[in-house]
């Protein structure tokens, strides 16, 4: 090169090396604005602001310092609570306390926010497989943020009692990252699979799952028992009746119970401070007594029968992460799991 295009060249530099030492320290107010340019991600679940499962997937999102991650999550568990709206009921809503992050925790169901780019649900403790699907709160908090129109992902992980810990939380926040980034990237892009909610299911050891699976929702449930509980104040303390008795007859006696508590009002109608508060009544009626019956109804486990590999349950007890494409219509289900399974598969590739 000519010797004074190299002059040249090095002045230019110098010139602009200076320019660099020149320019004042950031101030907070500018460092916030450039931070404010970060994609927002918003976190929800269904099993609280507590759980362990969404402060780990928080907590590693913010490590990361690509996105301005805000938390929106209920007080308590509502695990099975659904597509519940509290209505006519003063929502409270309280900043909580996790790391990096803009956190809330609201005391009722559902909390409008200013629009992110992604919404993820979880990380949910329980397989969320089948028609689980329609009882889970984190599947709702997923599906609420689709119906708003934001791409968005659930994630759970398949806890088994006696077998799982916390520290599974942790191994799941590292197998679903990669991409929870490639669909924030490719949200970005315009390239994510447009009206589509991916349900994440990670295995119960987390990192030696056999790899990511596109599934199909499968129509497994897990059984419901009703099981009635000594009638005291206190029915956690209570002792559960068998659970072998058949549900049929406890809902005969449920309804007899019924018949009896019905009668009851209508002979007692004339009295003053009289109250019926359950549909349970034992003994002979006192006109100043009260008497309560206690139910609960859980979800037991079942054996599954041997069914089609590619649906979700199947791929997840072999092991698999399965992911399952979810839409809003039916009449567009094939298009999304066609459009779902491509960009799954070139995400993973990393060929994008």
């Amino acid at each position: 090169m000519p010797q004074s295009l190299i002059s040249n060249l090095q002045e230019a530099l110098m010139s602009r090396k200076d320019g660099e030492e020149d320019q004042p320290e950031k101030t907070d107010e500018e460092i916030a604005e450039k931070n404010s340019r970060k994609p927002v991600v918003l976190v929800t679940n269904g099993d609280g602001i507590e759980a362990p499962g969404l402060r780990l997937l928080v907590e590693a999102l913010v490590r990361e310092r690509r996105f301005d991650v805000h938390v929106c999550a209920p007080q308590s568990d509502k695990s099975v609570a659904g597509h519940s709206v509290t209505i006519r009921e003063t929502l409270a809503v309280s900043s909580a306390e996790i790391s990096g992050a803009t956190a809330y925790e609201v005391s009722g169901h559902c909390f409008t926010w200013s629009k992110p780019v992604l919404v993820i649900s979880g990380i949910n403790k329980g397989s969320s497989c089948g028609q689980n699907m329609f009882y889970s709160g984190a599947i709702a908090g997923a599906r609420e943020a689709l119906i708003c129109g934001i791409p968005s992902i659930c994630i759970s992980l398949n806890w088994k009692k006696d077998v799982s810990c916390e520290s599974d939380f942790k191994d799941a926040v590292n197998v679903c990252l990669p991409l929870i980034y490639a669909a924030i990237r490719d949200i970005e892009e315009g390239i994510f699979p447009k009206s589509c909610l991916l349900n994440i299911e990670i295995p119960s050891s987390p990192l030696t799952n056999k790899g990511f699976k596109v599934t199909r929702q499968s129509l497994w449930r897990s059984s419901l028992s009703w099981q009635a509980v000594s009638a005291n104040r206190h029915p956690s303390s209570g002792h559960f009746m068998s659970s072998q008795q058949s549900l049929g007859i406890k809902l005969a006696q449920l309804s007899r119970d019924a018949s009896a508590a019905g009668a009851a009002r209508r002979l007692n109608s004339h009295r003053k401070n009289v109250e019926i508060e359950s549909v349970g009544v034992a003994g002979k009626f006192s006109s100043q007594q009260t008497v309560k019956k206690y139910f609960r109804q859980e979800f037991l486990d079942k054996e599954h029968e041997a069914v089609d590999e590619d649906l979700d349950f199947r791929a997840l007890e072999n092991g698999f992460v399965a992911v399952t494409p979810l839409s809003l219509s039916s009449n567009v289900q094939s298009l999304i799991q066609t459009s779902a399974s491509n960009w799954i598969a070139l995400a993973l590739t990393g060929e994008q």
